[in-house]
């Protein structure tokens, strides 16, 4: 009977540990990470109705431009804001190297040697002892905390976010980079074939002054309308100056983007080729949902910020319960070298530590509060870059829409304007305009040729845009998103 009472006693003794150490593992679990609930369109709206899927990592080829493709990858290899990146990502992956080595026991070895000497005066002499002594130590250490509350482990796991985060911190400054080459690229030939269509002008109205001054001294026309003439001419050589000088600054910039040295920016020029004209076709998502979108890389990388923001409110609960450190040493220690290795010269030594918070004046329970504040700000952080990012689609799809009905009708209008000045000049040969209503057309020309060189780069950048916007190329990528990919 006494037997049964004490195996019964035994069995409840054993489940109330087994139901202690299960409710106290209960309390220092942290809460488990869940995506934030947004509520995402089901489709792309605002699109064109048709158009090209950016193709893959290298989308700016959609552009058929073997020059542009060259200066891409130029960037790509010697920027310094992405070498920058790359470096951050170096680190980050270090430090996670340094937080999954916290799991692992640390074992170090050691050897010590010492010569003493003891006071013949203050101190007690055994019979046979010596004044001098000498003392060897070798031995192997070995550290280990159990991580029993899951510490350690968080500790881990936001540092593996955090360099997640990083990753898609690269890619972002990647994107943007290409997107930044292709919009200075454009602009560059759109400031050539501006200044080429300038020139034009300015030389058919300098052969056009100077017949006038002929005219003039022949008194066929009167000083008002030669100085008007004039006036035209000079207006069209001021514009050149500030056209060039946007050549040149632009030229600088992409030469500091593609990370060219010194000497290169100032001496080498920026290869290009002619303007051909034609525009881009829209670039639209094609047969894409649009939770893809959730692979962006700056919402990944707000993602894995959050992420790591809920492992550290698992590590800053987990300081509240006891730590558990074991460690040992194992060697020799004689006064002889000779015999350190000996079997008497063995020592050794295991210890268990035992570290229980009891009173730190509130602070552990602020350093709870305090990552808990950080992990509200971090889903704040990513539901407004979410948010951005959709904005940003949506926009982009119509800017690149409208962007080409601008460059329509610019077209329209100096194709129309080329006539005008055509019917102009016959009607001036007939004596039935004046050389100022010639000037006239042929300004209206100009502006519009301007115009139409300029609104072909802002349909180009706007398609660059929307490549950017979608989170690069996307061709012969499946509907799932990365954010739990591993780093490259």
């Amino acid at each position: 009977m006494r037997r049964a009472k004490g195996n019964l006693a035994s069995v409840k003794g054993r489940g109330f540990i087994v139901t202690l150490v299960a409710l106290i593992a209960g309390c220092a679990i942290g809460p488990a990470y869940e995506r934030p609930a947004s509520e995402l369109p089901a489709a792309w709206q605002g699109g064109p109705a048709s158009g090209v899927s950016a193709p893959g990592d290298r989308w700016w080829t959609l552009y058929a431009d073997p020059a542009l493709d060259r200066l891409v990858e130029e960037a790509l290899a010697h920027n310094q804001d992405l070498a920058l990146a790359v470096a951050r990502v170096d680190e980050a992956r270090a430090l996670a190297r340094v937080a999954d080595s916290l799991q692992w026991p640390s074992v170090d070895a050691s050897f010590n040697r010492d010569r003493s000497r003891r006071s013949e005066v203050t101190s007690t002499p055994f019979p046979g002892a010596p004044v001098e002594s000498n003392n060897y130590r070798a031995q192997l250490n070995v550290a280990y905390e159990v991580d029993l509350w899951g510490r350690l482990k968080s500790v881990s796991n936001a540092a593996r976010a955090n360099l997640l985060a990083t990753v898609a911190a690269r890619e972002t400054v990647r994107i943007a980079l290409a997107t930044e080459v292709v919009r200075g690229y454009y602009t560059l030939i759109s400031l050539d074939a501006q200044i080429a269509a300038t020139e034009r002008a300015l030389s058919l109205r300098s052969n056009g002054l100077e017949l006038q001054r002929v005219r003039a001294k022949a008194g066929l026309i009167n000083d008002l309308s030669l100085r008007q003439l004039e006036a035209e001419v000079a207006a069209a050589q001021s514009q050149l100056p500030a056209l060039a000088a946007n050549r040149t600054a632009q030229e600088l910039a992409l030469s500091v983007l593609a990370g060219r040295s010194p000497r290169a920016i100032t001496e080498a020029g920026v290869e290009r080729r002619a303007e051909q004209g034609e525009p881009q076709p829209p670039v639209i998502p094609e047969g894409l949902p649009s939770d893809l979108l959730l692979r962006r890389p700056d919402i990944v990388q707000a993602e894995q910020q959050l992420i790591a923001a809920n492992a550290r409110i698992a590590e800053a609960r987990a300081s509240l319960f006891p730590r558990i450190l074991l460690t040992g040493f194992l060697g020799s220690e004689s006064a002889a070298l000779g015999n350190l290795f000996s079997g008497p010269a063995a020592i050794w030594s295991l210890a268990f530590g035992l570290a229980q918070p009891i009173f730190q004046g509130g602070r552990l329970f602020a350093e709870i509060e305090a990552v808990e504040a950080r992990e509200k700000q971090a889903v704040a952080s990513y539901q407004k870059t979410l948010q951005e990012a959709f904005r940003e689609v949506r926009q982009g799809l119509s800017t690149q829409l409208r962007a080409r009905e601008v460059y329509d009708s610019e077209t329209n209008r100096a194709t129309a304007l080329t006539e005008a000045l055509r019917l102009a000049r016959l009607r001036y040969q007939q004596g039935l305009l004046s050389q100022l209503e010639i000037i006239d057309a042929e300004r209206n020309l100009l502006q519009a040729e301007l115009n139409r060189a300029d609104a072909l780069r802002a349909q180009r950048a706007a398609v660059a845009d929307v490549v950017k916007a979608l989170g690069g190329g996307w061709q012969g990528l499946e509907a799932t998103p990365v954010a739990q990919q591993k780093p490259q």
